[in-house]
């Protein structure tokens, strides 16, 4: 018998049992579907924190009251009590800092705001920032039109404002000159000084749906109480590692800690990001493995299980092919083919069950779609394997039954 006559012996063999076939297949694409689904979002989350991280120039870090990113709840009340990180405090590790970097800018900010220009209006998710002058050389923006803030709009607290690139396209879809012209944020208005170029989205949210108002001005009108954080730019790459241990001293000089204190604040690095998302990723990627590992074992005992079934009730068929002449290779080959195909079509449909899954993350981050193709040839093989152990058992079974004895079963 042909290869290709034993694979369409062994689909209608499967066919003639339909609903267990199909609940053995299941099995498999659970089991597939959970390390696809898995190992696709978190290369999903791998490539938009790699993008992230252009977010933060190479020579640059923040220092926050709250750590880049933890997981789990870990440490969180310990985070939570900490003291905010004052304006004052802000300032005087600007001068203490003044002469160990290039820019040094103060921020804080709150997201949920409205802009609005005569009839047009933002949706109500722009983010309000308020900074001093050093902002945008500090966050790596760029000025698209007009000007920067200056020294005395932050002195004297004034009511200007720059606007990010989306902003700028939804209030003035005509690309018109918008500086000096009134802005309504809230219940507030401001004069436009200038427009920041486009930067892009870093960690699946926008840096461009923002707009920035001096900092003296946010804490007088929005919120005084609001923890500060500080961007840091080293003045090369050399001095980047000496900048940061200066910054901690600086900042611990600044907060009034004792040499018996511990930090009460964080250094937000690349390196601090990738190692958060490390952690993460190990915690899930184990869980997820052994999930797949618990349920494709059982699967594959459903799988070995219905083709001893399948042997039995096929005694009598089995009987009359190997008394016609039908070699027990063939036999053999039919039901390993059997377990197989239940094995790779319960992996076909986790694999795309989970690539489905998986790039909904893909496009929260506002990824392109990802194809896991490592993991995919891994659940390919992985499926193979267990549907040729769990089927050579049964198949061997089969593969060995006297033709007379087997003619003689009912």
């Amino acid at each position: 018998m042909k290869v290709f006559d034993i694979i369409i012996q062994a689909m209608l063999s499967l066919r003639s049992n339909l609903l267990r076939s199909w609940l053995t297949t299941m099995g498999v694409a659970v089991g597939v579907f959970s390390i696809i689904a898995v190992m696709t979002a978190l290369q999903a989350i791998d490539r938009s924190v790699a993008a992230g991280l252009s977010s933060l120039g190479a020579n640059t870090f923040e220092i926050q009251k709250y750590p880049a990113a933890f997981f789990g709840g870990h440490g969180r009340n310990r985070f939570i009590n900490r003291p905010d990180i004052t304006y004052e405090e802000g300032l005087a590790f600007k001068r203490l800092m003044q002469e160990e970097a290039r820019n040094i800018g103060l921020k804080v900010s709150r997201s949920g705001n409205q802009a609005t220009y005569r009839n047009r209006s933002t949706n109500p998710d722009v983010v309000m920032v308020g900074a001093d002058e050093n902002f945008t050389a500090a966050n790596g923006f760029d000025i698209q039109q007009g000007r920067n803030l200056i020294e005395q709009d932050i002195l004297y607290a004034r009511n200007v404002i720059l606007i990010g690139h989306e902003v700028y396209t939804t209030l003035f879809p005509q690309r018109s000159d918008p500086t000096e012209q009134l802005l309504r944020i809230n219940d507030d208005v401001y004069r436009i000084i200038g427009i920041l170029a486009r930067k892009g989205a870093a960690f699946g949210q926008s840096q461009d749906n923002l707009v920035v108002i001096p900092i003296t001005r946010y804490r007088a009108h929005i919120d005084s109480r609001q923890s500060v954080g500080i961007t840091v730019e080293a003045s090369s790459r050399s001095t980047y590692s000496s900048t940061l241990d200066q910054a901690v001293g600086a900042m611990r000089t600044a907060r009034g800690l004792t040499i018996r204190q511990e930090n009460d604040f964080e250094l937000r690095t690349n390196e601090s990001l990738v190692e958060s998302f490390r952690d993460f990723r190990q915690t899930i990627s184990i869980g997820a493995f052994i999930i797949s590992f618990m349920a494709l074992v059982t699967a594959g005992v459903g799988i070995m299980n219905i083709m001893l079934v399948s042997v039995t009730e096929r005694t009598r068929e089995i009987g009359i092919r190997k008394s016609i002449g039908a070699p027990g290779a063939t036999i053999l080959q039919q039901f390993l083919l059997e377990a197989l195909f239940l094995s790779l079509t319960g992996g076909a449909i986790g694999i795309m069950a989970g690539t489905g899954a998986g790039n909904l993350v893909a496009i929260a981050f506002n990824l392109p779609p990802i194809l896991p193709w490592l993991w995919i040839g891994v659940a390919i093989a992985v499926c193979s394997a267990i549907g040729i152990s769990f089927g050579i058992f049964p198949a061997y079974k089969a593969a060995s039954l006297d033709p007379v004895d087997a003619l003689r079963a009912r």
